[in-house]
This record gives C-alpha cells, sequence and structure tokens, in this order.
C-alpha cells in the first residue's frame, strides 16, 4: 500500500478544534433553505476533494452516497449508520447509506437511492432528492457522489445485518457548527495524514465520525457557508 492506514482514529492526537469558523445558521438549514440552496448554488470552493493518495493497486471506482436530512420537529437530523465489523472496506466506521454505481444506474442519484434501499430498507418514495455535492476520492479508490435528500417523519428502516449494525441521527445544526469539528495528524514512518473528526455523544455511547463521512460534511458545511 502506498501509505500506513490508520487502524484506531480514536487515539490520533487532537491537533486543533474549529470553533474559529461561525456555524450555519440555523434558518439557513431549514428545508425551504436548503432547497433553494441547490437550487441557486453560490460560488464556492470545495475544502477537502479526497483522501490524498490511495492503497496500490486498486483501480478506481464509481460510488454514490445518500446524505439523509430528517425532517424532525426538534430541527434537521442527519440519518448515519453504523457499519457491521466484519466488512472488508471501512469496517465499523460511520458512514452514509450508500455503495458503488451498478451498470443499472441511470445515475448516481439512482445508486444512492438503490444502495439505501437495500442497506436500510429506506424506500426511495419517501426521499426528495434536492441536489449533490462534488465527488470525494477515497483511499480505497472510491470516487463517491454524496446526493442531499429530505426525509419527512414516517418512514420504517429494515437494516441489513451483514453490513448495518445500527443507525441513528444527528442534529445538522451540531455537524454545521465547525466548534465540534477536530483536527487529527496521524504520523507514520515517512510520512504525516491529517483527518476530521466530529464525535457525536449520545449518553455513555460516542459515535466517531471521521475520514470520509466527515469530510463530506465539512464540504456540505462550506457550500451551506459559502
Amino acid at each position: 500500500m502506498s501509505r500506513a492506514p490508520i487502524l484506531n482514529p480514536k487515539l490520533v492526537p487532537v491537533s486543533g478544534i474549529d470553533a474559529h469558523l461561525p456555524p450555519v445558521p440555523v434558518e439557513a438549514l431549514q428545508p425551504q433553505a436548503l432547497r433553494q440552496r441547490f437550487a441557486a448554488a453560490p460560488e464556492w470552493q470545495v475544502e477537502l476533494p479526497g483522501d490524498g493518495g490511495r492503497f496500490a493497486g486498486r483501480a478506481s471506482a464509481a460510488a454514490a452516497v445518500l446524505v439523509p436530512i430528517v425532517l424532525r420537529a426538534e430541527g434537521p437530523q442527519v440519518l448515519l449508520t453504523r457499519r457491521t465489523a466484519h466488512l472488508r472496506d471501512h469496517a465499523g466506521q460511520i458512514s452514509f447509506p450508500g455503495g458503488r454505481v451498478e451498470p443499472e444506474d441511470v445515475d448516481v442519484e439512482a445508486a444512492a437511492l438503490r444502495e439505501t434501499e437495500e442497506e436500510i430498507g429506506l424506500a426511495r418514495r419517501h426521499i426528495e432528492v434536492i441536489g449533490r455535492l462534488p465527488t470525494y476520492t477515497t483511499v480505497t479508490a472510491f470516487e463517491v457522489t454524496p446526493v442531499v435528500g429530505l426525509l419527512e417523519p414516517g418512514f420504517s428502516l429494515k437494516l441489513d445485518p451483514f453490513e448495518v449494525a445500527e443507525a441513528f441521527e444527528v442534529p445538522l445544526q451540531y455537524l454545521m457548527t465547525p466548534a465540534h469539528h477536530q483536527r487529527h495528524i496521524f504520523t507514520f514512518e515517512g510520512g504525516q495524514r491529517e483527518f476530521l473528526s466530529m464525535p457525536w455523544p449520545q449518553g455513555s455511547e460516542e459515535y466517531f465520525i471521521w475520514g470520509a463521512t466527515a469530510a463530506m460534511l465539512r464540504n456540505f458545511y462550506r457550500f451551506l457557508s459559502a
């Protein structure tokens, strides 16, 4: 492989917290504001286009994920999943539902909706797709397009036990507040790797959102705050 893998990101020291950056205003996170932002996107700069470098010997492949925003009465929530521990790629990590774009998918939106239904049983009729974010390149050589969708409450989930250990929600406002964005530097022989994390405490549990998922959320922050 071309660089050292990060086996336990929680143990990598925090090098900084981005509390100096302003949060996205609450009014900009409401459903109509989100629709309008994608309908008339401003000029903006992607902060994190990819992990940089990748495991050797892997050809690139197109993939798509859904960024599901649940329109709860208490405020919009982002629906995330925790992957099962035995998977080859990103085992045990927090992720968006999604996966590889297959030949039968007419576009990345179709791939994201199909994969979401397969992984967590969320039927596409519940999802209002409002736009997509720029492609993110992972260290495992996937070119991932995040597709953003709105969900009205009332849906039910049926998790694929092979791929998904659990599904949970995090307030969009929490994720769009950079005071919750931590920077890490992983040092190994021959170089360094930097990554973001957005730990979400939930009672005695901590969901450690990091890597590609955190990076795509950070790009979402840049898009909404442009």
